[in-house]
This record gives structure tokens, sequence and C-alpha cells, in this order.
């Protein structure tokens, strides 16, 4: 039996006139209420906001932590999948014998900018690092954090975090899009990804909301990546400069003031803004292709003057050993422990405490940043006296709440930070991949990239991590804070002119990538908002641009200022888009299945007919 046409004739109505002309205004309106009201009440509330937000957030990862884990798992799963089968990875996203528009260089390097440019800046150094000195095998107790022995694990979630997985995010959505877009000739946004799935509903309400999801998570993504930009800018510029108003030096770790994070954001927005309105073809393309140049220059440095025979043995054995653990890893989530079970786990002695002294024990023995030392340090301070035995006992039996506090925390947070990430980044990588195979699409968006990022996590990382393990760097990169962790280290490597010079490049390829983040962004908010056009009015693109400035601004400053506000919104906007993406998986399932039975029976994949 025929195979009904694919449903295709998806109506996004936009103003014929106006101030939004060309936009559709449910869309344009509702996302810009949501923000302006977002942005009032960080501004207005700035305490409540940032204790609401922690609050929710921390109710979500409970609830969704498993959720996230499974759902990212399958997404690299079904890319895999699709890129190896010979029917599905040799279609052409496009009409047949298109070619792509750009070349392997501007197309790998705009990728490489919008999708992890600023991350990469900011966590080289500081994510092995962290991961060193905390990850499941550690918190589990099996290996010492900030030993010879804890690299191989460092490294294994390291690769997790900004491997296959976060490229499988990004290419899910954008697959998805250009899929609908280029062979179907549908708009490019994000509702045309679900149309196998919901047909004629998606000209109505139901497809307005799709892409309000898209926006907002597209904004509360965008808004973090800058957010921790910004603080290492500020680092950059403070270390060139030592100008006093940029950083506050009385606590144990140095931290950006908030005048120094507010005056480098109205520097960044407004470069963003003006390279947004040149759009892609020149502004996006030009700094992309900067960023990399600049990019290549630093890794050199690290390759020269770094640890590079320690950072390819590194290499080598990670990618092995998170290959080995690739499926564990992408399926094994864990789930909260409740008081009542680790009291039932907990030794005799801990069950014969008041529930007051009870609940101090719990909270001590969850926490995911503490070892056994600090744990029985906790108790002693609390007052609590337990014999070394029953302390052991006591902290063995919260190893479930600390591995979930752990995960949540961690690879949770990042899930959630792609998938904020993925509309942007996904729609972006849609607009530039016209014409490219679904096999190349994948290969070339997930595991190129993911070779790129481990070895820039190797080389730049495995650098800070040897000087800590040979003793030069004595604690100091280590202390330093995640945005000066790469300036430290540069510190402890270079010296005169030339670590000058290199802090100079880096404050220069930090900003390029802030701007090729936040333009880019820019341009995907207003293509969602336009009904998938690729070419968007000026003014509005200068309006998005303002009104992202002051999601980042107000959010930096609430709850007594810092980035956890901004974390804890992008998590939680991040959730109902991961809903939406499975549905995404779902419905491309189906349409590479439909379209090759038409195939097969000779019919066309782009007519217009009811939904199938």
């Amino acid at each position: 039996m025929a195979v009904k046409p694919p449903f295709t004739d998806l109506e996004i109505s936009t103003q014929d006139n106006g101030f939004y002309e060309g936009y559709s205004l449910p869309i344009a309106l509702i996302s810009k209420i949501s923000m302006v009201l977002l942005v009032l009440w960080a501004l207005v509330f700035p305490d409540n906001a940032g204790k609401m937000l922690a609050s929710v957030n921390s109710s979500l990862l409970v609830g969704f932590n498993t959720f996230y884990i499974i759902a990212v798992g399958v997404f690299a799963f079904f890319l895999f999948v699709i890129a190896i089968l010979p029917s599905t990875g040799k279609r052409v996203l496009g009409t047949p014998g298109q070619q792509p528009e750009f070349s392997n260089f501007s197309w790998f390097s705009m990728m490489f900018g919008a999708g992890l440019g600023v991350g990469l800046m900011t966590f080289a150094t500081a994510e092995p690092l962290g991961l060193w000195g905390s990850n499941p095998v550690t918190v589990a107790g099996d290996v010492t954090g900030n030993t010879p022995e804890a690299l191989q694990s460092a490294y294994r979630y390291t690769f997790l975090h900004y491997g296959f997985h976060a490229w499988a995010i990004y290419v899910v959505t954008g697959l998805s899009l250009a899929y609908y877009a280029y062979t179907r000739g549908m708009p490019l946004t994000i509702r045309s990804a679900l149309t196998p799935l919901i047909g004629k509903y998606a000209n109505g309400m139901f497809g307005h909301l799709i892409d309000i999801l898209g926006v907002v998570a597209t904004i509360l993504g965008v808004s973090v990546t800058i957010g921790f930009g910004v603080s290492q800018l500020v680092d950059g510029v403070y270390a060139i400069t030592g100008w006093g108003w940029l950083m506050d030096t009385a606590g144990d770790t140095p931290a950006a003031t908030k005048t120094g994070l507010i005056a480098a954001l109205i520097v960044i927005m407004g470069m963003s803004i003006l390279s947004a309105v040149s759009g892609v073809g020149r502004g996006v393309k030009y700094l992309s292709n900067l960023n990399l140049v600049l990019s290549l220059i630093l890794l050199l440095t690290f390759v020269i003057f770094g640890s590079f025979l320690f950072a390819m043995t590194t290499y080598a054995t990670a990618l092995v050993d998170y290959i080995l653990h690739f499926i564990q890893m992408s399926f094994g989530a864990y789930s909260p422990l409740g008081a009542d079970t680790f009291a039932a786990n907990a030794p005799a002695a801990v069950q014969a405490l008041s529930a007051d002294q009870q609940a101090t024990v719990f909270g001590a023995a969850t926490n995911a940043w503490g070892s056994e030392t600090g744990f029985a340090t906790a108790l002693t301070e609390a007052g609590i006296a337990l014999a070394p035995a029953d302390i052991s006992a006591a902290y063995n039996a919260g190893d479930q709440g600390r591995l979930f506090g752990w995960q949540a925390g961690w690879t949770t947070f990042y899930w959630a930070w792609w998938i904020a990430f993925s509309p942007f980044v996904g729609l972006f990588l849609a607009r530039i991949s016209k014409g490219r195979t679904v096999r190349e699409f994948v290969l070339g968006a997930v595991i190129a990239p993911s070779l790129v990022c481990f070895a820039w996590m190797t080389i730049l990382g495995g650098t800070a991590i040897d000087l800590e393990i040979n003793g030069a760097a004595n604690g100091a990169i280590i202390a330093a804070s995640n945005s000066a962790k790469l300036f430290v280290t540069l510190e402890n490597m270079l010296s005169g002119g030339f670590l000058q010079a290199m802090i100079i490049m880096c404050v220069v390829l930090i900003m390029t990538f802030l701007v090729t983040s936040a333009d880019s962004g820019i341009l995907v908010m207003n293509t969602i908002m336009s009904g998938g056009a690729e070419e968007t009015g000026v003014l509005h693109r200068i309006i998005w641009g303002v009104i992202l400035t002051l999601v980042i601004g107000t959010l930096l400053l609430a709850g007594g200022g810092g980035l956890a506000a901004l974390q804890n919104a992008m998590i939680i906007g991040a959730l109902p888009f991961t809903m939406v993406m499975v549905a995404m998986v779902i419905a491309l399932v189906k349409a590479l299945y439909n379209d090759g039975r038409r195939n097969r029976d000779g019919q066309s994949a782009g007519v217009t007919q009811p939904a199938e």
C-alpha cells in the first residue's frame, strides 16, 4: 500500500505591515513579554528571584535527572544509527545534486565557534582540573582526587561533557530542522521538526508554543554562555591592566565585581548587535574564521611550551577509556537518596542520634563535593562524636546521594546547557549545512568537533594538571577561580612580554567567541519569530540584542550576584525543550522511514498533502 505524501502545508501567519511586518505576532509578543517579566522580576526582587529559581531548579533535578541523562544517551545512539545505515546516511539535505553553500573550513569554523567556543575558553583548564578533584570514581572513594590515579576518570568525564553527547544534542535539532527545510521546502523553524507527529496542528497555537519554547531556551542558553564568558573576560582584562574596579580580591578567590561584569557585558553585546545587523554571510562568517585561527595559535603555544607529550599520552588512553565506558555513561543515571533510606543503611551509632543530628550527618554524607576527611571534620564541628569505623560506614551509606548530587551538578547541568543552546546552535547548523548528506552532517558535526574538543581539553587542561602534579604550580591553578584558571596556567608556563601577548590574544579570542555566540543567537531568535525567514528586520535584531543584554545583566545581579541565578533559570527553561527534542527524534524516525518507502514507490517527499 502506498504511503500518503507528507504534511508540508505549514502556514505561519506573519504581519503584512507595521512594526512587526514579517514576524509572527503571537511568537514575538509572548516571547518578548515573558523575557521582560523575567527581567523586571530579577531587577525589582533580586533576592526573591535568586531563591525561587534555586528552589524550582532543585525540585526539577530530583524529578527529572534520570530523564535528562537517558534522553541525551538516546540522542547520541540515534544519530550514529542513521549515519551508519546506507538508506538514511546518504540522503542529501536539499535537492538532488545540490552543493554545500560554505567551504569545509568556513563550515567547521562557524559550527565550532557557535557550538562550544566560549565554553572551551572557560573550561579548557577548569573542566579537567575540576573533574580531577571530583568525579564519580573519586566520589565513590575508589581513588583520591587530585592524584595521578584520578587522571583517567577525570578525562573520562571531561570527554563525556564535551564529546559525542554534547554535539549530538545540537545535531538532533539541526538535522531535524535541515531535513524538513531543505528536503521538504518547509520553514526553518522549530515546529517544522514536529510536523510528522502533529500535522495541521503545527499551524495553530500549539505550533506557536513550540517555537516560543525554542526562543526562550535560546535566550537562556546563550545567556549562560555569555555569563561565563564575560566573567573570564573581566579576569583577562584585569590580568593585563590590574584595574582594581574589575576584581574583588577580598575573598580567598578573587572574583569579578558587579561593575566589571556589567561593563564587559555592555561592550560585548554592543559589538554583538553590530555583528548581527551585518548578517551571517559577513559578520558571523568572518568572526568565526578569526576565532578558529586564534584558537589554533593558542593551541600551538601550549603544544610548544606546555606538556604536549603528557597531553597526547592522556588523549590516547582517555579516548579508549571513554569509548569503553560510553554505554554506561550514556544511560547510567543516579537517583536521589532519601533521608529515611540513608538512616536505614547507616550504622547503629548514627541511628541512635537525635533527629537534628541525623539530619546533619545525612547532609554531610551526601555532599557531592565533600571527602571522607571533610565529612569527619563537619561532624566534629557539629559536636557529633562517632568512632572512626562508624564515620566510614556513615560516609559510605551516603554514596548514592553524593553520586546523584555530583551528576546533577555536573553532567545534568551540561546536558541542560547544551539543550538550551540547541535551538540556537541547531538552527544555525541547519542554515549553514544545506547540500550536505545526513552522514556528512553527523560525522562533521558530532565526531570531528568532539575529537578537536578532546585535543583542546587534553593539551590545555593536561598542561595545567601536569604543572600541578610536578609541583611547578604549587596549587595555584587549582586555587584559582574557573574563569582565571587559563590565565594562571599561562602565568606558570610563560613569562615576560610573550606572556602578556598571549593573555591579550586570549582576551581577544574570548571577545570574538562571545560576539559570535551572541550575534548568532540574535539572528536565530529572529528567524524563529519570523516563521523561518533567513533575512529579518534590522531593528528587531537590535531590540532582541538589548533584551538579551537585560536578561543576562539582571540575572547576573539576582540573588546577590554571580552566575547561580542564570544557571538555574537555564536548567528550568531547558526541561520543556528537552521534551520537544525527544519528540523531534520520534518525528524524524517516522519521516525517514516513510520517505524511504516513498522513494521505493517512486513518490516525491515534498508534495503538499495531508499529514503522514
